[in-house]
């Protein structure tokens, strides 16, 4: 018995080609002001001198976390200073900031909206597990037929592969929520909306962090590996290394990653859930304090 071969990437081709003709001027201008989001948050990152820059990221580490933190943060920016691949590290910082805005712009309703729909849960469930599953590369395929080659295409495939633990996270932690808490607002004549953002998001807002944290993480892995469709940055060097086959070249650029990945991890993580070593945290306790005394 003969199997007939149902030629379905010749379908995707046809379909993909089929957007290309008739979206062609959209997608141009899609292509033009990710660009631009992404080369204005790269030019204000690389206005000031590095060395301000690292300060600032140094005091958000102390402002949200700890003394420790903002120390390590301090060694590890300016070590990436030191090897020269400030420039590139902002450029890829840019990148990931923001496909990881427009991903949770885009997840967080989802998750929402599947928290609330039993039917709708059911129907992106299984898309979530299909972009999860995919292989990274096989993203950078159709999104350089759409907008070529360049920073457009390296944030659309970020997008894409860092959306699912945003939407999926964001269920979780409405859906996690204490029914009783939610029945005692509904008692009390609070609307969806009210219920919403007075008690399912405060309740859930930890777990709806994790998913942030996740979808940060995700964008900057993506944003490495779109180094490899001209999206420059970090990716650009590591590609670049590998196709010279150098070692030193390409442990800076991966070290660079790095330290780059471990900063947005312990700050992303940190926010929303307090660790008592924070600045914010050592100011609150003395405002509480200066009364008694």
């Amino acid at each position: 018995m003969t199997i007939p071969n149902l030629n379905l990437g010749d379908y995707v081709a046809d379909g993909v080609d089929w957007i290309k003709d008739n979206f062609d001027p959209l997608l141009d201008g899609i292509s033009t002001g990710l660009a631009a989001l992404v080369d204005g948050i790269s030019g204000v990152l690389l206005a000031p001198p590095p060395l301000v820059v690292v300060a600032v990221f140094a005091l958000l580490a102390l402002l949200v976390r700890s003394w420790s933190f903002a120390a390590v943060t301090l060694v590890g920016m300016l070590l990436v200073v030191s090897m020269e691949l400030w420039e590139p590290a902002m450029d890829t910082l840019a990148l990931v900031v923001v496909a990881a805005v427009i991903a949770l712009v885009i997840a967080i309703p989802l998750g929402i909206l599947a928290a609330r729909s039993d039917g709708f849960s059911a129907v992106i469930r299984p898309v979530m597990d299909f972009m999860q599953t995919m292989p990274a590369f096989v993203y950078l395929v159709p999104v350089v037929i759409f907008f070529g080659i360049g920073v457009a295409p390296g944030v659309c495939a970020t997008i894409i592969f860092a959306l699912p633990p945003g939407v999926r996270l964001t269920e979780l932690a409405i859906r996690q929520v204490d029914r009783e808490t939610v029945e005692a607002g509904e008692a009390f004549g609070g609307t969806g909306r009210q219920i919403l953002a007075g008690i399912q998001l405060p309740l859930g807002l930890p777990t709806i962090m994790a998913g942030v944290n996740q979808v940060i993480m995700l964008a900057l892995s993506m944003a490495v590996v779109a180094g490899m469709v001209g999206a420059g940055g970090l990716g650009a060097e590591v590609v670049g290394a590998i196709s010279r086959v150098d070692v030193a070249s390409g442990f800076e650029a991966g070290l660079a990653v790095v330290i780059l990945a471990i900063y947005l991890d312990r700050l992303t993580g940190a926010i929303g859930q307090s660790t008592g070593r924070s600045l914010i945290d050592v100011l609150r306790r003395r405002r509480r304090v200066a009364p008694a005394v």
